[in-house]
């Protein structure tokens, strides 16, 4: 599977200009919908010129911006596609092995971290490890068991962490104690989540600070969140495979382990004295 314009936004937006970089937080905020208006449309609402927006095309590697939206609208049919569809592949391109998917995932794994950049991974980290926020976390239906997994492991290290259990209803009534200095991990893959979706929406106009783990296909909720991580998720099966995103939260809470050492390592002591008593 090639890299999706999102994974090439990740690894080259560092070297982007100033104007090439709001072309693709743009891009990013309204994906994959605006990338497939005119050029003109596009500059506009990324508030550039138009050579700007095809710089930016170039810039990923695109010979031209047909080329550029023809890639699109490819992700956009994979994004809406569903397990029955993905199910009634022809015979000849199911794997013959389920080693295939072992493959698939192992190579999933390795292509996620390959364009993510180390840089985006500590900036999250200081989030997750700043004393001050609470740290909230919450996945889909398919997702949340991550997000549950991530809670109980940075619940051993460090305090007000909180994991989003239950009916919306309940995530809703949450929002009363989320605020600036919070922190909102959501996990969201294909086919996304409303209720998700609206979560984040009134979260961010509270003003936590939104982290997305999505798929390569970008979750809605990008559009207002502050860090994405797309992790890729499609394999030779009518399910995706949720490996890459679990193994990218395992790093998540490596790193703010060692981010927080001197404070974490109090705190597991203390515990441990708490449980043998």
């Amino acid at each position: 599977m090639r890299a999706s314009i999102s994974e090439l936004i990740s690894e080259k937006i560092a070297s982007m200009s100033t104007s090439e970089r709001r072309a693709a937080q743009t891009l990013i905020a309204h994906y994959p919908l605006i990338g497939l208006k005119t050029v003109a449309d596009f500059s506009a609402q990324a508030g550039v010129s138009s050579p700007t927006i095809l710089r930016f095309v170039a810039r990923l590697g695109f010979s031209s911006y047909p080329e550029f939206q023809a890639a699109l609208q490819e992700e956009l049919a994979a994004q809406i596609q569903s397990p029955l569809t993905r199910n009634l592949a022809p015979q000849s391109a199911r794997p013959q092995s389920a080693f295939a998917q072992v493959d698939a995932t192992l190579d999933n794994i390795r292509e996620s971290f390959s364009h993510l950049p180390e840089t985006q991974i500590a900036e999250i980290v200081a989030m997750l490890g700043r004393q001050r926020s609470r740290i909230h976390l919450v996945g889909g239906r398919f997702t949340d068991p991550i997000a549950r997994y991530m809670a109980a492991h940075l619940q051993i290290i460090r305090a007000d962490v909180f994991h989003l259990e239950g009916q919306e209803s309940n995530w809703r009534d949450r929002l009363i104690d989320m605020g600036k200095r919070d922190v909102l991990v959501i996990f969201d893959i294909r086919r996304y989540q409303e209720s998700l979706i609206r979560l984040a929406e009134k979260a961010q106009a509270r003003g936590v600070e939104i982290v997305l783990l999505t798929d390569q296909w970008l979750s809605p909720i990008a559009r207002v969140a502050r860090h994405v991580i797309a992790g890729r998720t499609g394999v030779p099966s009518a399910w995706d495979s949720t490996a890459a995103l679990f193994v990218i939260a395992e790093t998540l809470i490596a790193e703010v382990t060692r981010h927080t050492e001197e404070t974490a390592s109090k705190r597991i002591r203390e515990m441990e004295e708490l449980r043998g008593e």
